[in-house]
């Protein structure tokens, strides 16, 4: 009995994990693609507006 207490948990564990890739997997895409996707451009627009405010004072 002591192999199915020692095999119990990483079987629980890679269940779990299976169903949290088919989530991401699933969940990807769809009708909260643009927005997602715009708030990601907007994020990096940001983040490069700042490196180019801070080069430009430094020179």
């Amino acid at each position: 009995m002591d192999y199915v207490s020692a095999l119990v948990p990483p079987v629980v564990m890679a269940v779990f994990f299976i169903g949290l890739i088919r989530v991401i997997v699933k969940t990807q895409g769809g009708a909260n693609k643009a927005k997602e996707d715009a708030a990601v451009d907007a994020a990096l627009a940001r983040a490069d507006s700042v490196r180019k405010t801070t080069r430009d004072a430094e020179v």
